[in-house]
This record gives C-alpha cells, sequence and structure tokens, in this order.
C-alpha cells in the first residue's frame, strides 16, 4: 500500500471510529427503555471486550509473531485506574441518558475534551495554550446553556449533569490511558471492555438492578462492540498513522452525528436554547480539534523523566499529520 493510499486508509478509520461512537447515545437511549441503566453500562462494555477478543483471536491467526508491545506491571496502577473509570463514566452517562434527550447527551460528550485538557493541566503539569483555553471556554459555556432545564429559575437538568460526571471520569480514564497507550491497543480495549463490564455488572447487581428483558441483550452486546470496541480500535490504529491532531479533528465531529441521529431516529425536537449552545459547541470543537498544540510542558522537578521523549513522540505525530511522507522517514 503506497502513502497516499495509508494516509486516506487512516482518515476513513478516524471517520469510522466518530460515527462508530456517535451510534451509543441513540440507540442505547432505546434500550435503556427496556433495560436498567448499570446493567445496559455494564453490558456495553462487555460486548466490547468480547467483540474485540473475537478480533483478536482472527488477528493472531493471521500473524506469526506478536508485534505490539503487551501491558506490563509497570503500568498496572494506571490500567486499574483505567478501569475503575470506565466503570463510573458509562453508568453515569446511562443514567443521564434516562433524564435527558439524547441530543442533549450527544452535544455534551464535548466536554470530555475540556475535562481532559484540565486533568492534564492540574494533574499531570501540562499547559494550555490560549488557543484550547477559549475553546474550553466555549465548550464550558454550550455545556451550561444545554445544562440550564429552566431560564427564569436557572435550575440544572439532572440527565445533564450525570452525562458531564461521565465526561470527568473520560477525561481522567483518558490521561491514564495515555499512559499505556504505546502497548498494544486492542489488549487495552479487551482489559477496558472485560473487567470494566463485570465490575459495572456486579455493582448492578449490589445496587438490586434485576432484567427480564434478555431478549434485547444481544442487541445491547452488539452495540457495545461497535460504538465502544471498534470504535476506539479504529481510532488508535488512525492516531498512529496521521497523528493525534489530525485524528481528533476528524474524531470531534461524533457528538455532532450523535445529534442529527437523535432527531432522525428518535425525533427529538431540542428548543432555541439548544440551537445556540450547538452553534457555540461547534466553534469550542473545532478550535480544540484543530490545535496543532494543545498541550505544553512544564518545567518541574516532578515531571517524569520521560517528558521530553513523549514530547518528542507528540512533534513527530503533528508533523506527520501535516506531511505523512515524515511517517516513512520517523518508521525507518
Amino acid at each position: 500500500m503506497n502513502i497516499k493510499s495509508k494516509h486516506n486508509m487512516a482518515v476513513l478509520r478516524a471517520i469510522l471510529a466518530a460515527g462508530l461512537y456517535a451510534l451509543s447515545a441513540p440507540f442505547a437511549k432505546m434500550l435503556l427503555l427496556e433495560m436498567p441503566p448499570m446493567m445496559t453500562a455494564a453490558f456495553l462494555y462487555i460486548g466490547a471486550g468480547l467483540g474485540m477478543s473475537v478480533v483478536g483471536l482472527i488477528r493472531n491467526l493471521h500473524r506469526k509473531e506478536r508485534t505490539e508491545p503487551r501491558l506490563t506491571r509497570k503500568e498496572l496502577p494506571y490500567t486499574i485506574a483505567m478501569v475503575a473509570l470506565d466503570v463510573a463514566a458509562p453508568v453515569f452517562l446511562m443514567f443521564g441518558l434516562t433524564l435527558t434527550t439524547a441530543a442533549n447527551a450527544s452535544l455534551l460528550n464535548n466536554f470530555e475534551i475540556v475535562a481532559t485538557a484540565v486533568i492534564a493541566l492540574f494533574v499531570f503539569r501540562e499547559a494550555i495554550n490560549r488557543r484550547l483555553w477559549f475553546a474550553i471556554l466555549l465548550i464550558t459555556l454550550s455545556s451550561v446553556l444545554i445544562s440550564v432545564e429552566s431560564v427564569e429559575s436557572f435550575s440544572f437538568s439532572a440527565g445533564s449533569l450525570f452525562v458531564l460526571l461521565a465526561c470527568i471520569c473520560w477525561g481522567f480514564e483518558n490521561n491514564c490511558t495515555r499512559k499505556i497507550s504505546s502497548k498494544d491497543p486492542l489488549q487495552i480495549v479487551i482489559i477496558k471492555g472485560i473487567c470494566s463490564g463485570l465490575c459495572a455488572l456486579t455493582v448492578a447487581f449490589a445496587a438490586g438492578e434485576r432484567t427480564d428483558s434478555f431478549v434485547y441483550l444481544p442487541a445491547v452486546l452488539l452495540l457495545g462492540f461497535v460504538a465502544y470496541g471498534l470504535s476506539v480500535f479504529f481510532y488508535v490504529y488512525a492516531q498512529r498513522e496521521i497523528g493525534a491532531a489530525k485524528t481528533s479533528a476528524y474524531y470531534a465531529i461524533a457528538p455532532f452525528i450523535g445529534v442529527v441521529l437523535s432527531f432522525l431516529i428518535l425525533g427529538e425536537r431540542p428548543n432555541l436554547l439548544f440551537h445556540i449552545a450547538l452553534l457555540i459547541m461547534i466553534a469550542g470543537a473545532w478550535m480544540a480539534s484543530t490545535d496543532r498544540k494543545k498541550f505544553q510542558s512544564v518545567p518541574s522537578k516532578k515531571a517524569e523523566p520521560n517528558k521530553l521523549c513523549l514530547a518528542n513522540v507528540g512533534s513527530e505525530q503533528i508533523d506527520e499529520a501535516i506531511d505523512p511522507e515524515l511517517s516513512i522517514v520517523h518508521n525507518k
């Protein structure tokens, strides 16, 4: 496969990742009419893990040698944190979807950008440039507008607040996952799916959730495999080919695809405030996803020893996003 074809395939994977994830909000909203929220969240992740396990078996049949580095004990703290956060986030999202519209939930997913950036700043000592700060301000403003249930009393929607809590959890989870992103992405997705799903299912049973609607279980598992499993899988491989900046730019369309699907599938008709928030969110998401210098290192004695190495890798990814031919040079 030549350079141009590889680049086009990576772009297709990034768009496909966005489209697949966008399916989660409207279809999960429909499934929540038949299944309780925590069990739905659990089986979504189990579906992702089981489906990607099958993909892994197929991959191993076609590869004689293992080419991806595996997780080790060194990454265990970040792996445990990733699993725990992936238990909480989808549970919050499912509760949110029971209390707000799928269109609201889809658009609020962009708050994950804000959460990830702010957590990277305060926890991992990374600076945020002016452009991203402005994007954060726009996304936050849009999220507030979406979350307002009554303009007269300025009361907030409980459903929107649950979705925002999910985004905060995913913000922490993104920073943990980044620490192990050099390892086999398929192994990471399988661990996220199986472990997080089983833990969430345990919590659901402990909370007293039960269901007789097992006829819908295959649909939940399939949605999890497609929207959570395949989506993350395609995203990681797209990022490797065209770089982090360009991949995130394509993936930023996912919440807006979710909004459109919510209109078409569920027939939701939002109010004027939603449309104002939508325009602000589009501007914020565009500024964040097309920012080439999202984070800058802050000199600190507490910074990781490999900070410079990570910065160099990030710089190479950004350069490759602009000129894909450079990836051939870097890979030699």
